[in-house]
């Protein structure tokens, strides 16, 4: 059995869901795993600082993350000779990391490296480049839009979520990629499937205690509670005769405004959500993440609409064009969506199975290989 040294990034609560979605599948293969934080190799209270300064320009300018996101993220091209995709201007926070992680692979001696977080992806592939006694490194990507931080060519395998994406990779970096689908914990496509005679889940009864014959649309704004007019949203789907559930993350202020919104149910940090998902119609999103992908593997349409900028943006409009999503330019058009897609029917139907069929191969099994 193997030893598996898998680095996340606690931006968000995204990737760190697939680092440990990855390590429970291999460790019950009977693998050994470790799970890093990168944020926490860096020096005290760095880590802190550069989370907090993420978190603030999403929230509160968006407009400075997307000018961050044009300039370090997105593909402006190549010069010539070097493979398009590649991030050399990542390269001070990439070597200030190289030499801590250096020291925690000598120490815990893994038999692999994995990836989670972009930034990881970078400093993996570094070691993987000046150190040939680095252990193999594979990245899993967790965007759809495959970014410029995600790519170098030092990395051994890529794990994608779409074809388009491990195109993009295989293009960038010259390197191997595969199509597994998202990483998301198996309960979410358990949840999902009809079970005849199991009783309804709290959700189920609290939802239809609720809204009785109203279709529950969820309102995804991640852990940090992020997004445009998110109440008004919410407010709008009430007014159409929908049971809006605002997912809040762990931003109580939101949770509190909202909750003073009439037909309206706002909810934080909850451990069921594949139940929740379950006993939900449609989901509405707005950064093409975690709670999207765990949407389609549990059955729910998902609608993008006002997304976030930067990553959010371009994975809404990637997952939009891979055909297992609908995006939403105003109001009408978000109504016109749920409409079709919240109620039973064919387009309901081929929106969930085109969702489904992402789900290609498990991840950790690639992994172990």
């Amino acid at each position: 059995m193997g030893r598996f040294l898998i680095v996340s990034a606690s931006m968000g609560a995204g990737h760190d869901a697939v680092a440990a979605e990855l390590a429970g599948r291999l460790r019950a293969g009977g693998h050994r795993t470790a799970c890093v934080d990168l944020l926490n190799l860096l020096p005290a209270g760095a880590g802190r600082g550069l989370r907090a300064a993420y978190r603030t320009a999403v929230r509160h300018c968006p407009w400075a993350y997307q000018a961050v996101y044009a300039a370090f993220f997105r593909d402006r091209g190549a010069p010539a000779g070097r493979r398009s995709g590649w991030a050399p201007d990542t390269a001070p926070l990439a070597a200030a990391l190289e030499p801590r992680l250096r020291h925690v692979v000598d120490h815990w001696r893994p038999d692999a490296l994995v990836s989670t977080f972009h930034q990881a992806a970078q400093v993996t592939g570094r070691l993987r480049a000046a150190y040939g006694s680095c252990p193999p490194s594979t990245v899993v990507v967790t965007d759809f839009a495959v970014h410029r931080q995600w790519l170098h060519p030092g990395n051994d395998l890529y794990l994608c979520p779409t074809e388009a994406a491990a195109a993009r990779v295989r293009v960038a970096t010259g390197r191997p990629a595969e199509v597994c689908g998202p990483v998301v914990p198996r309960a979410f496509a358990e949840a999902g499937r009809t079970h005849t005679g199991r009783p309804p889940s709290r959700w189920a009864r609290e939802l239809a205690r609720r809204g009785p014959g109203r279709p529950v649309v969820l309102v995804s704004a991640g852990a940090w509670g992020v997004g445009e007019r998110l109440t008004g949203t919410a407010l709008l789907l009430a007014g159409a005769g929908h049971l809006p559930v605002l997912l809040c993350g762990r931003d109580d202020k939101l949770r509190a405004r909202a909750s003073r919104v009439p037909g309206v149910l706002a909810l934080g940090w909850i451990e069921d959500l594949p139940d929740l998902m379950a006993a939900s119609s449609a989901l509405v999103d707005n950064a093409a993440g975690q709670t999207a992908t765990q949407a389609l593997a549990a059955g729910v349409p998902v609608i993008g609409y006002r997304p976030i900028p930067g990553h959010g943006a371009e994975g809404v409009g990637e997952m939009a064009d891979a055909g297992v999503t609908e995006y939403a330019a105003d109001d009408s058009t978000l109504l016109d969506s749920l409409d079709r897609l919240a109620r039973p029917g064919p387009d309901r139907d081929r929106r969930i199975a085109a969702g489904r069929a992402l789900f290609t191969a498990d991840a950790a099994g690639l992994v172990a290989r």
